[in-house]
């Protein structure tokens, strides 16, 4: 399971419906966790010169500040892994499908912001890079509620399924079982 990071700036529209997520996603890593899954925190770690500033996108989330961390009401547990990413998915330059297929991963669920871009970017690099791929669809939020709805209805009925698919966390807890 991927998580990507939560901005700390409470006024932003992104952080407000990120901040709905929180008690779902919590619950949603505790099982995850019951049943040895691997949480993985995938967390923007921007360079203050990063190309991806030299548009409207202000300086955020910058390497070796509390904005490049996993927000303290995200619990956390002693096996996850933290990945610092410096783009919009957690696949591109970063180990990330080499330590899944060193676990012998073959499914990717994805959780977090932003639905439109990192989740989307991170779902879609998980694709080509072959594993199957299920967005948690009541886990993910965009900087307003109807952008998130717009992508998730989208990709509902893709003609990448059962390869790509939305679901809810409970549908998606049931479907793993109980492993402990």
């Amino acid at each position: 399971m991927i998580v990507d990071n939560l901005p700390k700036e409470d006024h932003l529209p992104l952080t407000i419906e990120a901040r709905s997520i929180i008690p779902r996603l919590n619950y949603l890593l505790k099982e995850a966790r019951k049943r040895d899954c691997l949480v993985v925190f995938a967390s923007d770690s921007f360079l203050k010169e990063d190309f991806i500033f030299r548009g409207k996108m202000k300086p955020h989330a910058l390497r070796g500040t509390p904005g490049a961390e996993v927000i303290d009401e995200i619990i956390k547990g002693p096996d996850d892994i933290f990945l610092p990413k410096r783009r919009f998915s957690a696949f591109y330059k970063t180990d990330l499908d080499q330590t899944l297929r060193s676990k012998e991963i073959d499914t990717v669920a994805i959780a977090g912001i932003s639905t439109s871009f990192c989740v989307l970017s991170t779902a879609f690099d998980a694709l080509s890079n072959d594993f199957r791929t299920c967005i948690i669809e009541n886990c993910c939020a965009a900087h307003k509620k109807e952008v998130h709805q717009q992508i998730i209805d989208i990709f509902r009925k893709t003609p990448l399924y059962p390869l790509l698919t939305i679901v809810d966390s409970e549908r998606f807890i049931k479907s793993l079982g109980s492993r402990k």
